[in-house]
């Protein structure tokens, strides 16, 4: 099936994958992997060749000429026969699954369509189970996946309620005792099929439940939201250091956690749940990995308040199984808290971006963080923000700036001009932006050449691609 989240950024163009021999330069200097392609199976075939034959003074002239004929027609069929076994070698390496039947792909094993998002695990670590269902769009609108058609299809609101809502949200990992609300919307485009609800069916699974249909009676879509996100309680002043930006009040980002070693402030990160932060890979590398080392504090503006109160402990911390270091690809991680946080006005999560949504060129966005105000300075005793464009990955990747560094998993955001930027102590914090009155986590700052500088915007992590790993470590 496809990946829980389709779409991949908010760039269009080509994928850009050549890399300066330097390494990317990450924020945090206080301390101190892609998948390998897999080659496609080419058979070597063995070429032969006849050898001339020797001129004979007498004998039959017909002989060495019909031997000749005989050796290259069986050199020929051999050469075909090799190439036919090379196929199906490859074929039935390639695709272990025979006509309509889905792999299950950590293991290879074969189940049948109807055995996917039954609500049963068929595959040996119920992989088949766990990509049933997303949020599409700003409106959050529910799909499910049907394995028959290969697509996915909008829930029609008739005779949903918010028991089946609650069974959607865990199954995204999300906790039931976030649950917000499922409520049917008109859909801004036409659908030409749905999922609709057989109550009939009685009492079993709700994916057993779901039917397609070419109708829905009342028109309406569901609308799911798991917990309540992307609210911030206090206003914004856009035009008012991170460099270059202003001071923070309780409220304006509310997400917005500072990441603790021995007392330290080392990184940022993002509340996504009650229980889960979202940060960068590079913040927690070698003995950072270390769960125990580690306190988070939320819902505090100032560092030296943070000196006073225990902060929240972390339980596991899960790096991108494709991190690179030298290139900063892949560099998102989670902290998964011990004690669940207590949502208030100043404590809230951000919105994971759902599929469909597209960031453009140029929108705005903001950073905050604790980060030295400028390159080379100490960081900042209170919560800094300021507003950054997004630039366009061909742009960014241009010779005069990044040269081709920015992968699809990184993000520019910026000012060409410089003067304003994260710095040293922003790694891991949010980049965010508004739509919709709701706001959404569109990258962790990664790196960057220096702060602020010229022709060196920030660089960070394209949240898009990394939704889909997130609610599977969450589930």
């Amino acid at each position: 099936p496809p990946p829980y989240y389709e779409n991949h950024g908010f760039q269009t163009e080509n994928i850009y994958s050549a890399r300066q021999p330097v390494g990317a330069n990450p924020y945090p200097q206080y301390f101190s992997t892609n998948p390998p392609s897999v080659p496609t199976y080419v058979p070597r075939v063995a070429t032969y060749q006849s050898s001339r034959p020797v001129a004979r003074s007498s004998g039959r002239t017909c002989a060495p000429s019909v031997k000749k004929a005989i050796v290259i027609i069986l050199s020929i069929l051999l050469v075909i026969c090799c190439a036919i076994a090379a196929f199906f070698i490859w074929y039935f390496v390639e695709n272990r699954c025979l006509g309509s039947l889905i792999e299950c792909g950590s293991s290879g094993v074969c189940i049948l369509p109807s055995q996917w998002c039954d609500g049963v695990s068929h595959c040996p670590n119920g992989e088949d189970e766990t990509r049933c269902v997303r949020l599409f769009g700003p409106d959050f609108i529910l799909e499910v996946y049907s394995p028959v058609s290969k697509s996915w299809y909008p829930v029609c609101q008739d005779d949903w309620n918010d028991d089946y809502g609650k069974i959607a949200c865990k199954d995204m990992g999300y906790s039931v005792d976030t649950y917000y609300y499922s409520r049917g919307v008109a859909p801004e485009v036409s659908f030409k099929s749905y999922m609709k609800l057989n109550t009939s069916a009685g009492n079993i699974d709700l994916y057993k439940k779901l039917y397609s249909s070419d109708s829905c009676a009342s028109g309406n879509v569901v609308s799911l939201r798991c917990l309540e996100c992307g609210l911030a309680t206090k206003s914004l002043n856009t035009m008012n250091r991170i460099v270059g930006g202003s001071g923070a009040t309780l409220g304006q980002w509310p997400w917005q956690v500072s990441l603790h070693v021995q007392g330290i402030h080392v990184c940022g990160g993002s509340i996504i749940t009650r229980q889960w932060i979202v940060t960068a890979a590079h913040c927690v590398e070698g003995r950072f990995s270390d769960p125990y080392i580690w306190r988070v504090f939320a819902g505090i503006l100032n560092q030296d308040e943070m000196f006073l109160r225990n902060g929240y402990r972390v339980q596991q911390i899960i790096s991108h199984p494709d991190y690179d270091t030298d290139s900063k690809d892949n560099d998102i991680a989670l902290m998964k808290l011990e004690t669940p946080l207590t949502f208030t006005d100043t404590v809230r999560p951000v919105c994971l971006p759902n599929p469909g949504m597209m960031f453009q060129p140029n929108q705005q966005c903001w950073i905050s963080g604790w980060g030295a105000e400028y390159q080379g300075g100490k960081t900042s005793n209170n919560l800094n923000y300021v507003m950054v464009p997004l630039i366009e990955r061909s742009r960014c990747n241009s010779i005069y700036i990044y040269s081709g560094m920015i992968l699809p998993t990184m993000i520019c955001a910026g000012y060409l001009e410089g003067g304003i930027d994260s710095c040293q102590g922003d790694s891991g914090g949010p980049l965010v932006t508004n739509k919709n009155s709701v706001w959404w986590l569109v990258g962790d700052t990664s790196w960057g050449t220096g702060c602020a500088s010229p022709n060196r915007p920030g660089v960070y992590g394209n949240m898009t691609m990394f939704t889909d790993w997130i609610y599977k470590n969450m589930q």
